[in-house]
């Protein structure tokens, strides 16, 4: 059961627009220049039920409101299999991401952002992948589940700062982290892929002992050293606020990452601007697939006839008791 168009049960706040006449005082209906010789008459029968009109209409009306939003029932589903692989990303979320030696649309920009739009770029040739992210500084810390969903991913991964997480480069306990998250999948391939732009100096577990987990379990580890080798602009705020770039040497340990891939049977790149990070990404696209098996309703059946018809009767019934029954005088 679902609704098609839910935003439209914003109409039903103009059901007390509807009911206006219940808390408005009724007018005379007949006149009467000394009201003591009829002060004594209590209301009728039918003045009791003189609402009566009014409390149909709006029923009507509430019914049709939720008509015109399309509750459907899936009454037939099938299997789809849908050709993937299952996918780790490990990115690196520590200060030193901050340098500024990518561009995007020909404008300085941080590694971060460049990963973010290389990620998204990447996605969208992916779409029977299930996909999950690990963040990682001082420690890792799991910033989306594997899903097909990737804008839920993307917009997880558009959340990710430099900060967010105390600093420090923790590889081995980050790909501990997306290796544990892999553990309950069932997919036929399984990797990881894991972007730093520095030396591991955090956490408690070993690049090198992870990498001999992943291997045992038959993950494949994808390694990214990201940056520009030699030295990298860094901006700082000055005194004044003047925002300023201070050249930062650049410090990537490329035997353990290049050693993290080949224990696992994945690879190492070296991405030194967005043109070489692009073509990472583009070599990692060109995996093997799997299967994947899901459900899904491939036909809905529309309820609104069951809520449109008995309005239509409220409203009959509503004009029939308003001209004969409750009929008031002019």
């Amino acid at each position: 059961m679902r609704l098609h168009d839910p935003w439209l049960l914003a109409l039903l706040v103009l059901v007390p627009w509807v009911l206006r006449s219940l808390w408005r005082r009724p007018r005379a209906s007949v006149t009467f220049p000394v009201t003591a010789a009829v002060a004594h008459v209590g209301p009728g029968r039918r003045a009791r039920w003189r609402r009566l009109p009014d409390l149909l209409r709006a029923l009507a009306f509430v019914l049709l409101v939720v008509a015109i939003s399309r509750p459907q029932l899936g009454r037939s589903q099938t299997r789809v299999y849908s050709q993937g692989i299952d996918i780790m990303l490990a990115v690196d979320v520590s200060g030193s991401m901050l340098a500024e030696d990518f561009s995007l649309d020909q404008k300085r920009a941080s590694r971060l952002d460049a990963v973010k739009a290389e990620v998204r770029r990447f996605l969208e040739r992916r779409d029977g992948d299930r996909v999950g992210l690990v963040l990682f500084a001082g420690r890792p810390y799991l910033q989306c589940p594997l899903t097909l969903d990737h804008d839920w991913l993307l917009t997880n991964l558009d959340r990710a700062e430099v900060g967010m997480i105390e600093d420090g480069t923790a590889v081995g306990s980050a790909l501990a982290a997306a290796v544990d998250h892999l553990e309950a999948s069932d997919s036929k391939s399984k990797i990881v892929i894991l972007l730093t732009d520095g030396q591991s100096n955090a956490g408690r577990i070993n690049p090198r002992t992870a990498a001999d987990a992943a291997a045992t379990l038959g993950y494949k580890v994808y390694t990214i050293g990201a940056g520009s080798r030699g030295m990298a602009p860094f901006p700082v705020t000055d005194m004044f606020g003047n925002r300023r770039y201070r050249p930062m040497p650049v410090d990537i340990d490329e035997t353990t990452l290049r050693e993290i891939a080949e224990r696992t049977g994945g690879r190492y790149w070296r991405a030194t601007g967005t043109e070489s990070l692009e073509d990472v990404y583009d070599q990692i696209d060109k995996l093997e697939k799997s299967s994947h098996e899901g459900l899904h309703f491939l036909e809905y059946r529309e309820l609104y006839l069951w809520l449109v018809i008995p309005a239509l009767l409220l409203l009959a019934a509503e004009a029939l008791v308003g001209e004969t029954w409750l009929r008031v005088l002019p």
